[in-house]
């Protein structure tokens, strides 16, 4: 009756410890998230500062998990400034709300997300070096893969599936995650966001889990305006 007693609470125990580990803690892919500047401005309650620009600029790399809780806020090294990539991250990670504080938003994704990134991610540093690498060198960029794909901004209501479509064939036909919201002007949906899954240690591209269910309001319809 003991030993029973004892191996019920050994296997409680070790389903705690399974269950924090994998949404609290740890985590088994990575989204590289991209916000189209526009849609992100008419769909802020808050105007923004400056006119935006046509592009699809970095949101973040964010640690997730397929199943709970994505991590955030880990044990990290503070943010601190680094200058030699201020010039490439100005431009291809803006703070599109507010572009006279671009470290205010390096920042906060640092601390939110970045802190819990892990191998291949070293340090703070290699996060940001890491995703410049992958808006150029690799070739992440959806604005490129877009216009590559003759898919270039009008703001037309266009199918969600020919940007789907451009998108897999860059990323050995895995699926994206989209967000839209509605223009709070027009009440038109638009694209605001695109993710693009790779495996946790970045190494390959994998289907993007949890989208937005239908009914949400970041679910994107048939057709959206880009």
């Amino acid at each position: 009756m003991v030993t029973g007693m004892i191996y019920v609470v050994m296997m409680v125990f070790s389903l705690i410890l399974l269950i924090l580990s994998s949404s609290t803690v740890g985590f088994d892919y990575y989204q590289f998230t991209q916000q189209y500047q526009p849609a992100v401005c008419n769909s802020n309650p808050t105007p923004c500062k400056d006119p935006p620009d046509k592009l699809f600029t970095v949101h973040g790399l964010w640690p997730s998990n397929s199943n709970g809780n994505d991590p955030e806020y880990c044990k990290a090294p503070p943010y601190h400034t680094i200058k030699m990539l201020e010039p490439q991250l100005v431009i291809i990670w803006p703070n599109v709300l507010n572009r006279n504080d671009h470290e205010g938003f390096w920042r906060k994704q640092w601390d939110k997300h970045g802190s819990c990134a892990s191998s291949p991610i070293q340090n703070q540093k290699h996060y940001f070096d890491t995703v410049i690498k992958m808006y150029t060198t690799q070739k992440q960029n959806v604005s490129e893969i877009l216009s590559k794909a003759n898919i270039k901004p009008g703001r037309k209501n266009r199918p969600l599936v020919d940007i789907e479509n451009a998108i897999r064939n860059v990323i050995n036909n895995m699926t994206p995650k989209f967000k839209c919201q509605k223009n709070t002007r027009t009440s038109l949906t638009e694209l605001v966001e695109v993710g693009l899954c790779s495996d946790s240690n970045l190494t390959q591209f994998i289907n993007c889990p949890r989208p937005f269910p239908q009914g949400s309001r970041n679910f994107c319809p048939t057709n959206i305006q880009y």
